[in-house]
């Protein structure tokens, strides 16, 4: 039993460093609302530090701009940015999923994908663009036109166009919804230029749209999609790695599918 891989190009940006690691800090620091003192007793460092750090007043080792970062949340590849600023070379890579480096990491993959069959599950990057999927979620490829499963195949694109699945989606205000705020909370924990680009073009919400309900009133909020006749009802729960050291690993997630009733079930496992 093999899972299917969906190969692409992971695009590339030159980014040019113009703020000091003081200053990238201190974004950080702001972005997740807290305090030096906050910072500082949540890192076991001194408050007066934190302050000479982000006044460009000392320059932070390398292993205290790790140790700052595990605090602020910080992604690996922006990480990477903070120890460039510093002076230091990035200490953590970006290798293919099936890079033989990876090999454990990808093994644990396959498993969960494996093991969530006969329900659709799937992987998706930073980006959501999917990088692997299940077989339970080839026949729903079926409805797709082709040149939206032309690499990279986007999540997002893929779900909310008529072409897509957006065709097969009753509730598709609520899917969208869910997109967007899923996407929202994204951009506010790490800028990215290429997903808020994603955002505006699919997610900006127009004057005309209809109001979808708030996606927090329901504890689980369905997917509802009509297929060959029927309605089936899916939710779903996005898996993470725990401790990545790998900038692929810290940004792929793996959305599992699962039945909201029994006759939706009963489809699947037929």
């Amino acid at each position: 039993m093999k899972s299917h891989f969906i190969a692409f190009a992971p695009t590339t940006s030159t980014l040019m460093i113009v703020l000091t690691v003081g200053e990238l800090l201190r974004q950080w620091r702001k972005r997740r609302g807290l305090s030096q003192l906050d910072l500082a007793i949540a890192a076991d460092v001194s408050a007066r530090h934190v302050s000479l750090i982000e006044t460009g007043k000392s320059t932070p080792s390398a292993d205290m701009i790790v140790r700052l970062s595990d605090q602020l949340h910080v992604p690996l590849r922006d990480r990477n940015q903070l120890l460039l600023a510093a002076g230091f070379a990035p200490r953590y890579r970006r290798r293919p999923l099936d890079d033989s480096a990876l090999s454990a990491a990808l093994g644990a993959v396959r498993r969960v994908l494996q093991a969530h069959e006969p329900y659709p599950a799937l992987v998706f990057d930073r980006q959501w663009n999917i990088v692997m999927t299940n077989r339970a979620v080839d026949p729903f490829f079926a409805h797709v036109a082709p040149d939206l499963l032309r690499p990279p195949v986007n999540l997002v694109r893929l779900g909310l166009d008529p072409r897509g699945f957006g065709a097969l989606v009753v509730n598709l205000a609520d899917v969208r919804a869910v997109f967007r705020a899923r996407i929202s909370r994204q951009l506010t924990v790490a800028a990215d230029p290429e997903l808020a680009a994603l955002y505006q073009e699919l997610l900006e919400p127009g004057p005309d749209e209809p109001v979808a309900r708030r996606v927090d009133a329901d504890v689980v909020l369905p997917m509802i999609l009509r297929v060959d006749g029927r309605e089936l009802r899916l939710f779903s729960t996005i898996t993470t790695f725990g401790t990545p050291l790998d900038i692929t690993i810290d940004e792929i997630s793996v959305e599992s599918y699962y039945p909201a009733d029994a006759e939706s079930a009963a489809y699947f496992t037929r």
